[in-house]
């Protein structure tokens, strides 16, 4: 049984969710979202909350049960109060800029590194150094923020690169003399 999935979604006031056969839309204050959830499960929504159930007893129900009721989960608190992840830069002369609808990295490339911001999705540099992606939807968020710093992680030696915020670097001695 899955302790995640057996807990019904509690629905806030001022969030409007319809379920019409596996479809769940949601509706709030920052946007609207809508998900299909997979057809080994059930969905139902009952004194204000969105109840999950597997159809079956089969393995591959009972994997799917815990994933959906956390999809509904991050949908609901995506429209309430959205998603941030924070990226931060090390390195001398490695800067990001948000120039119209792209992203502009210095990360010591002979070129600059240009990526569209994707729809649905806000970028801030409050500083060059630090970049902060926001949204409702949370596999948005992470996405963007992972081809991010896909373009140069840091290295353990001098730390350089583009790590998230909560991240830690173990970081390695150098070379004995």
């Amino acid at each position: 049984m899955s302790r995640i999935g057996k807990k019904p979604v509690q629905v806030p006031a001022g969030v409007t969710v319809t379920v019409e056969g596996q479809n769940v839309a949601v509706k709030g204050a920052k946007g609207q979202l809508t998900l299909t959830v997979v057809d080994d499960i059930e969905v139902k929504l009952e004194n204000n909350a969105v109840a999950l159930t597997p159809r079956s007893a089969e393995k591959r129900a009972r994997e799917r049960w815990g994933l959906s009721r956390t999809l509904v989960n991050n949908m609901i608190k995506g429209v309430t109060q959205g998603f941030r992840t924070d990226l931060e830069i090390t390195g001398v002369g490695y800067r990001a800029a948000v120039q119209g609808k792209n992203l502009q990295l210095n990360l010591g490339y002979s070129h600059d590194v240009v990526l569209p911001i994707p729809e649905g999705l806000e970028v801030k540099c409050e500083k060059p150094t630090l970049i902060a992606v926001t949204g409702i939807d949370a596999q948005k968020v992470g996405q963007f923020a992972a081809e991010i710093r896909d373009w140069r992680r840091p290295e353990p030696y001098k730390g350089k690169g583009i790590k998230y915020s909560t991240e830690t670097i173990f970081r390695k001695e150098g070379k004995k003399k």
